[in-house]
């Protein structure tokens, strides 16, 4: 049965939505119906359909007591909003419904998992929030909270960990019918770790083991876990807090990390071989993945920065939006990422350059746009010196530009909007280093209104950032300094009605 709580929520984003010009919203990235969305939750398919949930507060555009909103698609692409999920509603989730996941019972019933958030006042008079694990199932558009609720306590926990951050369960089902979650969690020390629990029915649990400790290696508390097979390797996907950067890897502030290793799964131990960033970008955090019924392992995560969130004006009615699904695989020991190719549908319009040779600013005729999927190959010109820069400005006018450059003698490539029309000093910076021995290059550049995400070398790294500039703005130019030999390929994409 249908909560107050839920009922007025599901009634305020139903009138709210109405107030938003489609246009102001990004095309083919889902944005939150209104309000304020972050972490992407219960990535799924089901009833045929392809579900997100997100981390949601509908009545602000600001973090507060979360809610799960929800919507659905036949391509990953083009969304449709259902009525809000989970409201906080519960003794044991009434300060927030965290971030979780979503699987298929066998009965076919849809089911959730999510931290369940209280905050309580401490001996000392402090603040402190409990979070706990707690389940709902449903049929794809309501959802009841389970009776026995909460399902993960404090006191499943192993001994030094804390229950104060101890959240965003990920569950999957084994070949043999049984059920794992991992959740995040930190020791008493603040150092991170994933914690692996089992289930036969996938509502009673039981704590198995600590799969993987941080050991101060990689921020603070790691949020958001994920765990998943991907070819013959095992992959760990998490979000660090409070990370120090180590080289072009990894950046300050909240970050993304990749651990990729072998899995043995009679004694459950994961043994880490490479690690990297998800995200080379400004904006990207809390990534969820799961399989399509094609088997592909596709991914979506936060585009957003926790640093960032009171850019925009306070007059907006909605923030937050995902980013693009990408297909994953381990390639060379290295994580992959190319958009899904549902994409590739959406294209129209095509206009290629080959073979130009150049130096100095150049437009193309029919390459502009703020709707643009765009390849670009850059190598130097035979005989000649290496170049020293290359550079492309999109989301350009005579006022604004929103620039990637590129610097061959150090392999740098950086992404920079500080004159994208920010008024204030956030992160409008990052760098990234890429593999180029010879001055050569290839990317891909996806522009949806209010986002650039590059991915560089067929998605050896991609690059994530919000732009928010006026979309009148959609000029698009290249320079060099020396001489660069380029070939383009740029589409309009176009969601049909």
């Amino acid at each position: 049965m249908t909560s107050q709580v839920l009922r007025e929520a599901r009634k305020y984003e139903e009138a709210s939505e109405k107030t938003i010009v489609e246009d102001v919203r990004p095309a083919f990235h889902l944005s939150a119906r209104t309000g304020w969305m972050n972490d992407p939750n219960g990535l799924s398919y089901y009833g045929g359909q392809y579900h997100l949930f997100y981390q949601y507060h509908p009545y602000d555009c600001h973090w507060g007591p979360m809610h799960w909103g929800h919507a659905v698609s036949d391509n990953l692409l083009r969304w449709e909003y259902l009525p809000a999920a989970l409201a906080p509603d519960e003794l044991y989730d009434r300060d927030g419904c965290f971030s979780g996941s979503a699987l298929t019972l066998p009965d076919g019933r849809h089911l959730l998992m999510y931290t369940g958030v209280i905050r309580e006042q401490q001996l000392n008079g402090t603040m402190l929030e409990t979070q706990a694990q707690c389940l709902a199932v449903g049929d794809g558009i309501d959802y009841e909270k389970y009776e026995n609720n909460p399902v993960i306590t404090a006191g499943d926990l192993p001994e030094g960990s804390s229950p104060h951050d101890f959240r965003d369960p990920k569950m999957w089902q084994k070949e043999d019918g049984t059920y794992r979650c991992v959740v995040g969690n930190c020791t008493s020390d603040g150092s991170g770790q994933i914690l692996l629990f089992g289930s036969r029915d996938g509502f009673s649990w039981t704590f198995r083991k600590v799969l993987m400790s941080n050991h101060d290696r990689f921020g603070k508390m790691w949020e958001c876990p994920d765990f998943f097979p991907l070819g013959d390797k095992w992959v760990l996907l998490t979000s660090p807090q409070d990370m120090l950067p180590s080289g072009f890897e990894y950046h300050n502030g909240n970050g993304t990390l990749c651990l990729i290793g072998d899995f043995d799964q009679e004694t459950e131990t994961f043994t880490e071989q490479h690690d990297q960033a998800v995200d080379y970008g400004i904006d990207f955090y809390a990534p969820q993945t799961f399989l399509t019924p094609d088997g592909r392992r596709v991914m979506i995560g936060w585009m957003q920065n926790w640093d960032t969130c009171d850019f925009r004006s306070q007059k907006i009615t909605w923030f937050g939006q995902m980013s693009l699904p990408r297909e994953l695989w381990v390639e060379n020991g290295r994580l992959y990422q190319r958009p899904v190719r549902e994409l590739e549908d959406l294209r129209k319009n095509k206009v290629a350059y080959e073979d130009l040779s150049f130096s100095g600013t150049i437009s193309l005729d029919e390459v502009k746009g703020r709707m643009v999927d765009m390849e670009v190959t850059i190598r130097p010109e035979e005989g000649r010196e290496l170049y020293r820069k290359f550079a492309i400005r999109f989301a350009q006018n005579e006022q604004f530009q929103t620039s990637l450059s590129f610097h061959p003698r150090d392999s740098i490539l950086k992404i920079d909007r500080k004159f994208s029309g920010s008024r204030r000093a956030i992160i409008h910076q990052r760098r990234s280093l890429v593999n180029s021995g010879d001055g050569s290059l290839k990317l891909r550049i996806i522009l949806d209104r209010l986002s650039a995400e590059i991915f560089v070398n067929d998605g050896e790294q991609v690059l994530s950032a919000i732009v928010y500039t006026e979309q009148a703005a959609d000029g698009i130019s290249f320079f060099a300094d020396g001489v660069v030999h380029m070939d383009v390929v740029k589409y309009d994409l176009y969601m049909d009605a």
